[in-house]
């Protein structure tokens, strides 16, 4: 087997692991389980299931991405993104064309592992992945308004625009007990993570919820009166009815589920390598996720990817190995075991509010404000994303915008073009110093040099260039003056990158940069002016000021 094909964990085994590795690795996984608790069942709900379908995904799902992924610190398990898709699936097919469309899936996962698709993510511009993020959020957060309020209102619809009439006509008949366990709910949540992040504040905001609607017998809706049956454990494997017709019906879905897999997984593997400084093996990880994906299916869970938030819960835990994700799906599944009939006392409004803080931090509402800054095309790309995802359908806005934005990338490259001739050619300043630009580089600098146009096709490599290089340097030189377009996806590159040099107590210098480059980190906030990044005029005046530099710090 392939380097490239080796789970992450069989890596981390066969270097050596201690009893000092899986101390820390149960205390991580166990910190990750008290967060992922609450959060599995808030996601079975909003999607159209049921609490105990979000803790059989974490489960299982959680358990093999951990032990078959590609990354080294990566926690699965059902996450926000696959709601509106999930919801959308039973609603259309019920739950068994849910459960044949995640095992499906699950197989595209390994086919596109295998054959090699992992760096295809490089490929989804940063516009589509806000917006569509985004729009997941505003849905969401709109499913959530019902049980938040207490409204009265047998059905809601499916679609956005439905959905909201229905609220208006009910809202003069909203619960106040409802609504105070909601609020009250949410401002804890708010409170205690502001206060004291380390504090499980979903799993606090819960109990007391559940705690103050049982002693003060609060007419609320909890989940023990919406699903009086909660089955105890784990139910026993069972392979769907499969039929042509049904494979037929659900296969859209099922490419939908193993894009939405594959490219959070992925995405949240990048974050984790960037706060854990690894490296993680992407073919690997979509194999995994799809095995995993399988193994779910056939339990009767839900589609399941790795999960951003509970990564970096992980990370920050003290994480040291894959073990900790094979720990938290441990400590899930006894509480699974032992503790279902609590679940019946939690108040709806209170898991309502969590996820709305969910659909907070999935929003990105940080990075969409400062996209709507950028030039025409990527504001363009974004808002059609966000408005085509919650008004027509994921997979639609996730088409659209790819294509937009290829086309966008194309004609912006056609106007970078120009023809000269005769006399009117004049020689760069910068065009043949970089055949020697590693000669007389003072000791403690490293620099690179950026040919064409930095889109979102290349912006990855950035970042695994930092990683590779050997030792800390104190100033990196970025040479861009052969860069004639910087997009948002670029951007979002050279920001990380320079947070990864900050990291590293090292300064981060930007030679020659043109106009339209320029522009674009001025009005990120990466200028002159943000004491992020230097800038030189050409190579020459950069290493004047990287010698300064060092210099400075020694």
């Amino acid at each position: 087997m392939s380097e490239s094909f080796t789970p992450k964990l069989f890596t981390v085994l066969r270097q050596g692991y201690g009893a000092a590795d899986l101390r820390a690795d149960a205390i991580a996984g166990l910190t990750v389980a008290i967060v992922a608790l609450p959060l599995a069942m808030a996601l079975g709900i909003a999607s159209g299931a049921s609490p105990d379908k979000g803790l059989v995904t974490a489960v299982i799902a959680g358990f093999l991405i951990s032990a078959l992924g590609g990354s080294r610190m990566q926690i699965g398990g059902p996450t926000g993104a696959f709601v509106v898709v999930i919801f959308n699936v039973i609603a259309q097919h019920g739950y068994d064309g849910l459960v044949l469309a995640t095992l499906i899936a699950g197989l595209i996962l390994i086919v596109a592992g295998y054959a090699q698709l992992g760096k295809m993510i490089k490929f989804v511009p940063h516009p589509v992945v806000t917006g569509f993020t985004a729009g997941i959020a505003v849905i969401i957060a709109s499913t959530q308004v019902k049980d938040f309020l207490g409204l009265p209102i047998d059905k809601v619809p499916a679609e956005f625009v439905p959905q909201w009439q229905a609220y208006f006509g009910a809202f003069a008949r909203l619960s106040l007990a409802t609504l105070g366990v909601g609020v009250g709910a949410l401002a804890l949540i708010v409170v205690l993570k502001r206060l004291t992040p380390r504090v499980p504040g979903y799993l606090v905001a819960i109990v007391v919820a559940s705690v103050a609607a049982a002693l003060l017998n609060l007419p609320v809706e909890t989940i023990g009166s919406r699903f009086p049956d909660i089955p105890v454990g784990l139910p026993a494997p069972h392979i769907p009815a499969i039929t042509l017709a049904k494979i037929q019906a659900v296969m859209p879905s099922a490419f939908t589920i193993a894009f939405l897999a594959g490219i959070e997984a992925l995405l949240s593997a990048v974050v984790a390598d960037g706060m854990a400084g690894t490296r993680h093996r992407p073919n690997q990880e979509l194999v995994g996720q799809g095995v995993a994906n399988i193994a779910s299916s056939l339990f009767g869970g839900l589609p399941a990817t790795g999960a951003i938030a509970r990564t970096a819960t992980n990370i920050k835990a003290g994480a040291r190995s894959p073990l900790s994700g094979v720990f938290h799906a441990a400590f899930l599944l006894i509480f699974m075991l032992f503790a279902t009939d609590l679940m019946a006392f939690v108040p709806m409004a209170a898991l309502a509010a969590i996820l709305f803080t969910v659909a907070l931090g999935m929003s990105e509402y940080r990075r969409f404000l400062l996209l709507l800054r950028f030039p025409g095309g990527d504001r363009v790309v974004l808002l059609l994303t966000f408005f085509l995802t919650v008004m027509v359908d994921l997979t639609v806005a996730i088409g659209v915008g790819v294509t937009l934005a290829s086309l966008l990338f194309m004609m912006r490259m056609s106007e970078t073009v120009h023809v000269e001739g005769g006399e009117e050619i004049e020689a760069s300043p910068d065009l043949d110093d970089d055949l020697d630009q590693r000669t007389d580089l003072p000791r403690g600098v490293e620099v690179f040099r950026i040919d064409g146009p930095f889109f979102f096709g290349v912006a990855s490599e950035l970042l695994d260039t930092l990683r590779n290089v050997g030792g800390r340097p104190r100033v990196v030189i970025l040479r861009v003056r052969r860069v004639p377009f910087l997009d948002a996806s670029g951007l979002a590159a050279i920001e990380q990158f320079a947070d990864q040099a900050a990291s590293m107590d090292a300064r981060v210098i930007i030679s020659g940069a043109q106009r339209q480059p320029l522009f674009v980190l001025t009005r990120a906030g990466l200028g002159r002016r943000s004491g992020r990044l230097e800038f030189a005029p050409d190579y020459a005046s950069a290493l004047v000021m990287a010698e300064g530099l060092v210099a400075a710090s020694q």
